[in-house]
């Protein structure tokens, strides 16, 4: 199995101590969360800057964990960034048309992505109306998982360690490893005694 480097892209406001990226980043040792200088009021160029240096200093193919904005960030790299992306997991993607501090960074591309993706959206989510996720899905080429009132799939939704998204990770990246909150399968739990 070839090896990966994880990259975490929090979006606005960054995820919090027990959102699902900030649970996951401590759990994967190749995990490397991208940093933004501004948190609250995001400019494109300075958050898709950061993330393809991120990526472009990565040590192995990458997979993106990309939450709200960081969905949006991460379709606007550059194709040098993207040439070195193997898959990403897109949750929840933001609508920067719906807030004013947000829209530098429409319109969204509409082009099919280099790479495997998939995105997660909610029939609910406050961010992004279900349609227009989807409308990304296909532009993007992603594969699509639709969730039932998941809110905006971040800690205020009750999703901490969210082993749905686990899961989906272990997709992009070809490693099966034991989901989180789950007890461990029979087979495991004999080898952890023994």
């Amino acid at each position: 199995m070839n090896p990966t480097s994880i990259i975490i892209v929090p979006g606005w406001r960054d995820s919090g101590p027990g959102h699902w990226q900030s649970l996951w980043a401590e759990r994967l040792p190749n995990a490397r969360r991208v940093v933004q200088d501004d948190w609250i009021t995001p400019t494109r160029n300075a958050w898709v800057g950061t993330l393809e240096k991120t990526i472009l200093a990565a040590p192995h193919p990458v997979v993106i964990v990309a939450h709200s904005l960081g969905c949006i960030a991460t379709t606007h790299i550059g194709p040098e960034a993207a040439a070195r992306i193997q898959g990403a997991l897109l949750v929840a993607p933001a609508d920067p048309e719906r807030r004013a501090i947000l829209s530098d960074f429409a319109p969204v591309p509409y082009a099919a992505l280099p790479y495997r993706s998939v995105v997660v959206a909610s029939s609910n989510d406050p961010y992004c109306p279900i349609r227009l996720a989807g409308a990304y899905a296909r532009a993007w080429g992603s594969e699509f998982v639709r969730m039932q009132q998941a809110g905006h799939i971040n800690i205020e939704s009750g999703h901490g360690e969210w082993p749905l998204g686990w899961a989906l990770l272990q997709s992009l990246t070809g490693e099966q490893g034991a989901v989180p909150g789950a007890a461990p399968a029979p087979a495991q739990a004999a080898q952890a005694s023994a």
